[in-house]
């Protein structure tokens, strides 16, 4: 039985704040540059940062044939190139927190997509979490949705929430996905989504020109830590902890994202916001409810 060691612990909370804190920032980027820009940005740099860690940890290559072709560019546009740019044009409509709940429902989404797809079955359990996370997710949306047509923060909503689901996607195809190397492979997936959202910028939004100071700052950040820093540290503690250890990171993004927003950007949440948080939060609880036990049972075990 892998214990979580204090440096699990810490290494948790650090993810937490950092993927909590990357839709604050993608606000800030937003201030300087267009949604595809900064999609694009945030891809590429990571990628290039990934592919540095790949080389310097003399990580492997896959055997490049065409089932494993089929799956890096399926997984690499759903998991970086479309949920990137539907969150950046998003953002530039909602809260960054709002961006920050949507993500809470993510694992809500893989369940039933895991019982369509995979042998992972709905237990009467999940059912209920994910039935209570989708009103949560109705909740968050509130009246906007019977808006549609009249503004654009209602499909700024909607694209946050398909992001949550592009990512539940590729979720389930990185499960069937055939061996490689973890790190490897999160390089090869921003390598993809690169590829994609380099023509998709010049067309739409033309060449990028240095903006403010501070935009540029948070669009190198974007590339640089939740994207090669992160990905290190996902990797090691899976590795050192468990894959179980890591579902604890998907109920502080949420929280973090709303601390953020309120703190630095002074946004204002509604009390729908809190609502649907908690409606999420305790679905997310009601589902995940084993592996939550089974940490529980290493903490006693490591005390």
């Amino acid at each position: 039985m892998q214990i979580p060691s204090l440096t699990n612990w810490l290494s948790i909370l650090a993810l937490g704040v950092i993927w909590g804190g990357t839709f604050m920032v993608v606000s800030i980027a937003l201030q300087g540059y267009g949604p595809l820009t900064v999609a694009c940005a945030r891809t590429t740099l990571g990628a290039a940062a990934l592919l540095v860690l790949m080389r310097a940890l003399n990580r492997p290559l896959p055997s490049f044939d065409g089932r494993m072709w089929k799956y890096l560019i399926v997984i690499g546009l759903l998991n970086t190139a479309l949920p990137f740019a539907l969150l950046s044009w998003g953002q530039q409509y909602v809260p960054s927190a709002f961006a920050g709940i949507s993500m809470a429902a993510l694992p809500l989404f893989v369940l039933p997509l895991a019982h369509i797809f995979t042998d992972e079955k709905l237990s009467t359990r999940n059912l209920v979490g994910v039935t209570l996370g989708f009103v949560g997710a109705v909740v968050l949306i509130g009246p906007s949705i019977l808006r549609i047509g009249s503004g654009w923060e209602p499909l700024g909503q909607i694209a946050c929430i398909a992001a949550a689901l592009s990512y539940a996607i590729s979720s389930i195809m990185t499960r069937r996905c055939p061996p490689i190397d973890p790190i490897t492979m999160a390089a090869l997936l921003l390598v993809v989504g690169a590829i994609a959202l380099i023509p998709a910028m010049l067309i739409v939004e033309g060449v990028p020109t240095i903006a403010d100071r501070t935009s540029t700052i948070a669009i190198i950040f974007l590339g640089i830590v939740p994207t090669a820093l992160a990905a290190l540290l996902r990797v090691y503690t899976i590795r050192s902890a468990g894959a179980v250890f890591l579902t604890l990171v998907n109920y502080q993004v949420p929280v973090w994202s709303m601390i953020f927003g309120a703190w630095i950007l002074s946004e204002i949440l509604p009390l729908r916001f809190f609502i649907a948080l908690g409606l999420i939060m305790f679905g997310l609880i009601i589902s995940q409810w084993s592996s939550l036990r089974t940490l529980a049972r290493q903490a006693f075990s490591r005390s």
